[in-house]
C-alpha cells in the first residue's frame, strides 16, 4: 500500500512538473483573486463624495494591478537578462524575433496577476459602483423620483446614505452599475482569452519547428538551466569549502556534501569573465557566431526531420 502511495505522489509530482506554467499562473491568479477578496471585505471603503469617488474607484482597481504587474517584471528571470544582455553586448547579438519572443515571455508571464484583478473586481462591481455613482444618469433609471438629484446625492449611493426621498432607489442604482461592471468584466475575458489563443496561432504558425519538437526544445532549455543552476550551487559550495579549509586547516561538512565535493575533484576552481560573459544575459536567444536563432532551430528541426528524433 505505501509502495502505491509513493508512486501516486511521484506521478503527481511529474505531472506537476511537467505543467509548471500552467500551475504557477493558476496559483497566482488563485492569490490574486485571495487577496482581492480581501482587501474588499477589509479595507474597501468609498469616500462617498463627488469626483474623490472616480479617483477611489479607479486607483481600487488600477494602481494594485500596476503594481502586481511591476512586480511580475522585477520576478521573471529574464527581465535580468536583458538588462544584463544590454549591460554587456549593448543588445548587438540579439535579433529582432528573439527579442519579440522575450518580451513576449516577460509580459505574458507579468500579465496574469493584472487581469486577474481587474477582471475580479469588475466581477465584483463595488469599485465600478463607487467610481462611477455620481455619474449616473437619473433618466436611465426605470420609475426614477422625478426631482432631478445632484450629483452630491448621487456620489452618496454606493453608501447608501442618501436623502430619505431617494432611499428607494438605492439598490436600483447599484444594480444598473454592477450590471455595466460584470458586462465590461466578461467582455475584458473574452476579448483576454481570444487574444491568447490568436497568438499560440500565430506563434505554432510562424515557428520552424513541430508541436513536439517544440515542447522538446523547451524541455531542453528547462533542463539545462535546472542542471547549470544546479552545477553552480555544488561548485560555489566547493570552493567555499577549499577557502574555509585554507583559512582554518579544516571544514566541517556533513557526510552527504563530504561524498558530493569528493566528485568534484579536479574541477576548474577559477571561471574566467570571459567565459561568465558566454552565458550571462540571454545567450539561448543570442546570435551566435552570426547565425540567428531561428535559424538554428530550422538547422534543428532539419537534422531531427532527417532522423526521425
Amino acid at each position: 500500500m505505501s509502495v502505491l502511495i509513493s508512486e501516486y505522489i511521484k506521478f503527481i509530482a511529474l505531472y506537476f512538473k511537467s505543467k509548471d506554467a500552467v500551475v504557477f499562473n493558476g496559483l497566482i491568479g488563485l492569490g490574486t483573486v485571495v487577496s482581492q477578496t480581501a482587501y474588499n471585505i477589509l479595507a474597501f471603503d468609498c469616500p462617498c463624495l463627488p469626483k474623490k469617488n472616480y479617483l477611489y474607484g479607479l486607483a481600487a482597481i488600477g494602481v494594485p494591478a500596476l503594481g502586481f504587474f511591476v512586480v511580475g517584471v522585477m520576478l521573471n528571470q529574464n527581465t535580468w537578462d536583458v538588462v544584463s544582455e544590454c549591460r554587456t553586448r549593448k543588445c548587438r547579438k540579439l535579433s529582432l524575433i528573439a527579442a519579440f519572443a522575450l518580451l513576449g515571455s516577460i509580459v505574458g508571464r507579468a500579465v496574469v496577476a493584472p487581469i486577474t484583478w481587474t477582471v475580479f473586481s469588475l466581477l465584483r462591481g463595488e469599485a465600478y459602483v463607487c467610481a462611477f455613482s455620481e455619474f449616473t444618469k437619473p433618466s436611465s433609471l426605470d420609475n426614477f423620483s422625478s426631482t432631478t438629484p445632484g450629483p452630491e446625492i448621487m456620489a452618496r449611493f454606493p453608501c447608501k446614505d442618501v436623502p430619505a426621498p431617494f432611499t428607494n432607489y438605492s439598490g436600483e442604482v447599484e444594480r444598473q452599475l454592477k450590471y455595466e461592471s460584470q458586462l465590461l468584466g466578461w467582455l475584458l475575458v473574452g476579448i483576454i482569452s481570444l487574444s491568447i489563443f490568436l497568438l499560440l496561432c500565430l506563434k505554432n504558425c510562424f515557428s520552424p519547428l513541430g508541436y513536439h519538437q517544440e515542447a522538446y526544445w523547451s524541455q531542453y532549455c528547462y533542463s539545462e538551466q535546472a542542471l547549470f543552476q544546479r552545477t553552480a550551487e555544488i561548485h560555489a559550495k566547493y570552493c567555499a569549502a577549499e577557502n574555509v579549509k585554507s583559512f582554518f586547516g579544516f571544514v566541517a561538512l556533513e557526510n552527504q556534501e563530504k561524498k558530493l565535493l569528493a566528485d568534484c575533484k579536479g574541477i576548474k576552481t577559477v571561471i574566467p569573465r570571459l567565459e561568465w560573459n558566454r552565458v550571462t544575459g540571454v545567450y539561448m536567444y543570442r546570435e551566435i557566431d552570426d547565425t540567428p536563432l531561428y535559424s538554428r532551430l530550422n538547422k534543428w528541426a532539419t537534422y531531427t526531420n532527417e532522423h526521425d528524433c
